[in-house]
């Protein structure tokens, strides 16, 4: 099987044919899927080409403050076998045109890609035989992509049984967007109430975006209320900074009039005002494992298992207390 070959089966161009293979733009979709499946039919693979001495750690974005305990992860693992980390940045429609076409490119040893990887940007990768892991995947992936992610579910199940178990019985949530590791975050807090025969009060629940500002506008409205709630679960720590600020302005103290767990436990919530009980999503040790699974298997390695889910704990801080009587 030749290129020549998939190029006249497909109607087009040789050089369209090696533009698909190399995971370059140029080619509409409408052609690449109709070249991409042609190379699937007739089961044809390129000559190997050596790959760089490279792990590329593809970020969407680097604002996040958890971003350095991922690389931390990534680099130990990394430097153990004698590979490089090269961390690039791009969106989904990145302005510069920066694409997973040029992580293709330059052919690293393995690609780890925070938060998602599109099917298209699989298939590329796949393409050029090139393996991957999703880290902290947002959306649910399909069957035999590797991945590792943290026990979200679980996490929402523990702070939230914290809180009830220090006496609370209005608990709010400010969940994220509708992705699935907010959605199990939410899930847990749901259950935890149920657990508690607690019921889940729809006006103690905001959905918003996973920053401080929205967390703040989310704890305003909620700490507003004349029925206010003597609690806070957060979807994640740059929210539970939003409700430290809402709760100041309030003239409420943390935690004599409010007690707020967040979730990550990045490492400026210890030294927060007060230190922050969150949930501790062990970053550092998912992309260790991360690396781990896609080095393994670039060596075509058999591994046991290609999705991790590795277990959440709650690290009990001063920003939980019981309710104050009233």
């Amino acid at each position: 099987m030749t290129i020549a070959y998939i190029a006249e089966s497909a109607g087009v161009s040789i050089p369209t044919v090696s533009k698909v293979l190399n995971g370059r733009s140029g080619v509409s979709d409408e052609t690449r899927t109709r070249v991409e499946q042609l190379i699937h039919e007739y089961g044809y693979r390129k000559p190997p080409q050596s790959r760089s001495n490279l792990v590329e750690l593809v970020f969407r974005e680097l604002e996040h403050m958890w971003s350095v305990e991922i690389i931390r992860g990534v680099e130990r693992v990394a430097r153990r076998n004698g590979v490089g980390v090269l961390v690039s940045e791009f969106g989904l429609t990145d302005a510069d045109g920066r694409t997973i076409g040029d992580t293709v490119g330059r052919r690293p040893q393995a690609v780890l890609s925070v938060a998602q990887l599109l099917e298209t940007e699989r298939e590329q990768l796949t393409a050029k035989g090139i393996p991957f892991v999703v880290f902290d995947p947002i959306d649910e992936l399909p069957d035999g992509v590797p991945f590792v992610g943290a026990t979200n579910w679980r996490g929402g199940q523990a702070a939230t049984r914290h809180l009830v178990e220090l006496g609370h019985r209005r608990i709010a949530m400010i969940s994220g967007p509708d992705h699935d590791f907010c959605r199990a975050r939410l899930a847990g807090y749901v259950s935890a109430l149920a657990e508690a025969g607690l019921p889940t009060d729809p006006g103690l629940v905001v959905k918003t975006q996973l920053s401080r500002e929205h967390g703040y506008v989310a704890a305003r409205e909620l700490l507003s209320r004349p029925d206010r709630p003597t609690a806070v679960f957060t979807a994640n720590d740059m929210q539970a900074l939003g409700v430290y600020q809402a709760a100041r302005e309030l003239g409420l103290g943390i935690p004599h009039d409010l007690s707020v767990v967040g979730f990550d436990d990045v490492p400026a919530v210890a030294w927060m005002d007060p230190p922050l009980t969150t949930v501790h999503q062990p970053l550092a040790e998912m992309a260790t494992a991360a690396t781990e699974l896609a080095l393994a298997l670039g060596r075509g390695e058999a591994v046991p298992q290609v999705g991790l889910e590795i277990v959440t704990t709650l690290t009990v801080r001063e920003s939980t207390a019981p309710p104050k009587e009233e």
